[in-house]
């Protein structure tokens, strides 16, 4: 299905840099009596491909092996907006504004020594930047006492909903709502939005299009 036009994000870079941003993604793949199991991993984009470490058996492993075609998706939900924001007593327009990205493609659990240090390494650095650890070489055991699962994406496609279908006066509006309801996520919400709050009020910028 195509994605609505001003939803999708148009830039790969943006789609890397959201995906390394976030600590959680989901890889779905086909257990042996046919059903979808998704599970929470832990990953890092890199190289043109999802990285994920895992213990050295179980079910994903075995799936992956049977069937090699994965699902993976990862989202930050960015706030609920309340149905009274536009309508007074219309539930319906209860909304929610959000990053997201959906992948389709095809899975392996890697064997090469180097390419699973790489891989390990490049965990570390994402979630662990501020160092203070042994570089992982393909030489230590702890590189055979995990395995490594490459997600390589056939299809990969974001969208993403921060309100650059609104102009700019209902978008400031909006913003102010979001301010005043006091959710805990409200300034990473403005700033999604382009909402900048300054000395003299609230700014917009024009162009959000990721």
């Amino acid at each position: 299905m195509q994605l609505l036009g001003r939803l999708e994000i148009k830039s790969k870079d943006r789609i890397v840099g959201f995906l390394n941003s976030q600590e959680t993604g989901r890889v779905s793949s086909i257990d042996k009596d046919g059903y979808p199991q998704i599970i929470p991993m832990n990953f890092v984009y890199a190289r043109d491909a999802i990285f994920m470490h895992s213990h050295i058996r179980g079910e994903k492993l075995e799936n992956i092996t049977r069937n090699p075609l994965v699902g993976f998706e990862v989202d930050k939900s960015l706030g609920f907006l309340p149905s009274y924001f536009s309508h007074p007593t219309d539930a319906s327009q209860a909304d929610t504004l959000y990053i997201s990205v959906v992948i389709k493609g095809e899975a392996s659990i890697v064997t090469d020594k180097k390419e699973k240090a790489f891989a390990l390494n490049s965990l570390m650095e994402k979630y662990q930047p501020e160092g203070r650890y042994e570089k992982i070489t393909p030489e230590m055991h702890v590189v055979d006492e995990v395995a490594i699962i490459k997600v390589v994406p056939k299809t990969m496609r974001g969208k993403y909903k921060v309100g650059q279908h609104l102009d700019q006066k209902t978008r400031l509006e909006l913003a102010r709502r979001i301010l005043e309801r006091g959710a805990p996520t409200a300034g990473e919400t403005l700033e999604a939005m382009g909402i900048k709050r300054t000395s003299a009020g609230l700014e917009a910028s024009d162009d959000i299009r990721w």
